[in-house]
């Protein structure tokens, strides 16, 4: 298979399984000013899921990652009859008290059967998803088979990863124009895109080797070593810039955030980024939300980080918009 070019276009969405993803999103609108509309609310009468597809911006070509709390519950007639004890399984593999946990992490690919023939003759286990009358076109989940439902990170690593053919999404045309589209009208404090999901892991070579091997995706660059935030990291590659990218995080000191994290919660998702148009001005509407938070002075740069109990357990910080 050829590697050169990037095997995913972007990461679908910033994932959190929750109990009641209806409250988690009137929670994220509320708190945070995130967009809701009944139309991304995604929920069949036969499938076992209900997921919101939030916004940080209303055009899909400037931000293509979206927030999705998503959660499930019992139907009589499934569409998908593995779907509910592959995600008990997620909640046993991450720790049913974890108070970041994962369905998925999504990615998004033109090359969806080049992907499945590699992972075929690979002999890895993956699962396709039963086709339905909603959603007529493959959904593959790794590390899980038709036979045994129960997810196992042997194939990535623990990022619990979904792959989407790009077709059915009929992305906005402008998505994939060059330059890529840019943001217009934009007002102090606007969100413009999620600009990356972080993801814990307890070996990071061992993780990108994974990786590499089963599902042909390779960091955006080098290792780096953030020796004052007491990590190493790599960022994955996609082929739209403004995906969010996915930060594959490993702790080299306990006695620093992420690795406090990493040993009380175990490894799994982490923060979720996102940019908006003036960290101050952000801030002052957090005030007015009644939203706490603090500044971050860190390698990076000047963050806002929103206290996690006011967004039910999640970690969100907010970066200064970059064009």
């Amino acid at each position: 298979m050829n590697g050169g070019e990037a095997m995913y276009e972007f990461l679908l969405s910033a994932d959190l399984m929750v109990p009641d993803p209806d409250a988690t999103a009137a929670l994220f609108a509320k708190a945070l000013g995130v967009r809701d509309h009944p139309r991304w609310r995604q929920a069949f009468p036969n499938h076992s899921y209900v997921a919101w597809f939030l916004r940080v911006h209303p055009s899909l070509a400037v931000a293509p990652t979206r927030l999705e709390p998503q959660g499930h519950r019992h139907v009589e007639n499934p569409s998908d009859p593995f779907f509910p004890a592959f995600l008990q399984s997620l909640i046993d593999f991450q720790g049913a008290a974890r108070p970041i946990k994962t369905h998925a992490t999504v990615l998004v690919t033109r090359r969806f059967g080049e992907l499945v023939e590699h992972l075929m003759r690979r002999r890895l286990p993956f699962r396709i998803a039963p086709r339905s009358d909603e959603m007529p076109f493959d959904l593959l989940w790794v590390g899980v088979t038709p036979e045994n439902p129960r997810y196992s990170p042997e194939v990535d690593g623990g990022l619990v990863i979904e792959v989407l053919p790009i077709e059915p999404l009929q992305m906005p045309a402008d998505t994939f124009s060059v330059p890529p589209p840019a943001p217009r009208d934009m007002k102090p404090g606007d969100m413009v895109r999620i600009v990356s999901r972080g993801f814990l892991v307890r070996d990071l070579d061992a993780t990108l080797n994974l990786l590499a091997k089963n599902l042909v995706w390779e960091p955006a660059g080098k290792v780096e070593t953030l020796a004052a935030e007491g990590y190493r990291r790599a960022r994955m590659k996609f082929a739209l810039p403004y995906s969010a990218s996915v930060e594959l995080i490993e702790p080299v000191r306990w006695e620093s955030e992420t690795g406090y994290y990493l040993n009380m919660w175990g490894p799994g998702p982490y923060h979720i980024r996102i940019a908006v148009n003036g960290l101050d001005a952000k801030a002052g509407d957090l005030e007015g939300r009644g939203t706490r938070f603090s500044v971050v002075e860190a390698a990076g740069g000047r963050r806002v980080r929103v206290d996690p109990e006011s967004l039910g357990g999640t970690l969100v910080e907010l970066v200064e918009y970059a064009p």
